[in-house]
C-alpha cells in the first residue's frame, strides 16, 4: 500500500500533526522530484532558488514552494497536452489574468476521492436532495471550467435531485424552491453555494419576501468574505441570520482554491478550519520564514499530495491566517486548526464570491 492509499484508508482527521507530517514528507519529497523532472518551468524555479538538495528535505516546512500567482504567468504542467482531461481557471474578472490548472485523469480521480472523504466525514455517506445557490448556466463545459464551475460540480456529487435555485439573471426562483422543499419535506437537505451569493441571492431574498423556512440539513459554503466584511457581516452573524431564516444550524464554511482542488479545509463546529489527511498548512512571515508560534498571523502556504499533473503540491497563497492549536481542538479532530484573517496587502481580489460581487 502506497502513502496516498494509506491516507485514504485512515479516517479523516485521525492523524496527529506529527504522524501526518511523516506521511506527507515522504510523498512531498517524491512529488518534488517528479515535477522537477517533468515540468521545465518548475525545474527552473528549483534550480534558481533551492539548489541541489532535491528530494532530501527533512521537514515539510523545507519543501520548495512558489507564489500562487505564478500559475497566471507560467504554463505549469507535468503532463503532455494529449493527457489533459480538463483545464481549470481561477476566479478573475475579464481584465484579470487567470491561473490555468491542467488536470489529467489520475489527478482528477484523486481530487474527487479526497473531496468525498472530507465531505462525507461531515454529512455522512447518504446523498441528500440538494439545493445549489447558483444558476445552472454557471457550470460551463467539462473541458474548460472556472473555479466557480469546478466548485459546483465537485460539491454536487454529494447530493441528488439537484435544484439550481437561481435563474440565469441570478434571481431566486422562489416558487420552484418552495415546490422543491415541499417535495422533500421529510428529508434532510444539502445546500451549497458561494458565501456572498448565499447571503445576497438566497438569504436576503427570503428575508425581503418574508419567507421563513424550517429546514433540517446542512449548508456548505465557500468563497471571498470581502463584500460581507464591508457590510459588517461576520462569520458568526452569517450563521445566526441563516439559521433564523432557514432553520439550518449545521453550517460549514471551507477554505480551498482551484490550484489545489480536492484539498479543502473544512470548518468545524467550533469555527476553525482543519487540515485533512492529504494536506497541511504552514504559516510564514513576510521574509518567508516558517512561524512556530500559536496565535501568530502569517502567510498561508498549502501543501497537498494530490497534484500529479501539475506542480501544485506546495504553494504560497496570498491569504493570511492564524493557527490556533494542534491536535487539541474541542471538536475532536486532530491536526492543525486555524482561521483566515485576511489577504496580503495589495493582493489581487480573486475569491469566487468577490469576483461575482465585483461583476454585479
Amino acid at each position: 500500500m502506497n502513502i496516498i492509499e494509506k491516507l485514504f484508508e485512515l479516517p479523516q482527521y485521525s492523524l496527529s500533526f506529527k504522524e501526518k507530517s511523516e506521511f506527507l514528507l515522504k510523498e512531498l519529497n517524491n512529488l518534488t522530484i517528479y515535477h522537477y523532472e517533468k515540468c521545465k518551468p518548475y525545474k527552473n524555479i528549483i534550480d534558481t532558488i533551492y539548489k541541489n538538495i532535491l528530494g532530501k528535505y527533512k521537514d515539510i516546512s523545507d519543501i520548495p514552494f512558489f507564489p500562487v500567482r505564478l500559475f497566471k504567468s507560467l504554463e505549469l504542467k507535468s503532463i503532455d497536452n494529449d493527457a489533459i482531461l480538463k483545464t481549470l481557471t481561477s476566479s478573475g474578472t475579464t481584465s484579470m489574468q487567470v491561473s490555468k490548472i491542467y488536470i489529467d485523469r489520475d489527478t482528477s480521480l484523486l481530487q474527487t476521492k479526497a473531496l468525498a472523504s472530507i465531505i462525507t466525514s461531515y454529512i455522512g455517506n447518504r446523498r441528500l436532495p440538494m439545493i445549489i445557490i447558483d444558476s445552472e448556466s454557471s457550470l460551463g463545459n467539462s473541458a474548460g471550467m472556472s473555479a466557480r464551475g469546478a466548485g459546483l460540480v465537485g460539491l454536487s456529487n454529494f447530493g441528488r435531485n439537484h435544484f439550481y435555485a437561481l435563474d440565469s439573471s441570478m434571481n431566486l426562483k422562489t416558487q420552484e424552491l418552495i415546490g422543491f422543499l415541499d417535495k422533500y419535506s421529510n428529508e434532510k437537505i444539502l445546500i451549497f453555494g458561494f458565501t456572498f451569493m448565499v447571503w445576497q441571492n438566497f438569504y436576503q431574498e427570503l428575508k425581503k419576501n418574508n419567507i421563513k423556512l424550517n429546514l433540517d440539513g446542512y449548508l456548505i459554503h465557500s468563497g471571498g468574505w470581502k463584500k460581507l466584511t464591508e457590510i459588517a457581516v461576520s462569520n458568526q452573524i452569517f450563521k445566526q441570520k441563516i439559521k433564523e431564516q432557514t432553520g439550518i444550524s449545521k453550517i460549514f464554511n471551507f477554505y480551498g482554491m482551484v490550484e489545489q482542488v480536492g484539498s479543502i479545509y473544512m470548518e468545524c463546529e467550533e469555527g476553525y478550519f482543519h487540515s485533512p489527511n492529504f494536506s497541511e498548512i504552514i504559516l510564514r512571515n513576510f521574509h518567508f520564514k516558517p512561524l512556530n508560534s500559536i496565535g501568530e498571523e502569517g502567510i498561508i502556504q498549502t501543501l497537498s499530495v494530490l497534484p500529479k499533473s501539475y506542480p501544485g503540491h506546495s504553494i504560497l497563497t496570498e491569504d493570511l491566517g492564524i493557527i490556533h492549536g494542534i491536535d487539541d481542538c474541542k471538536c475532536g479532530r486532530k491536526g492543525i486548526y486555524f482561521t483566515i484573517s485576511g489577504r496580503i496587502p495589495k493582493a489581487e481580489l480573486r475569491g469566487c464570491s468577490d469576483v461575482y460581487a465585483l461583476a454585479g
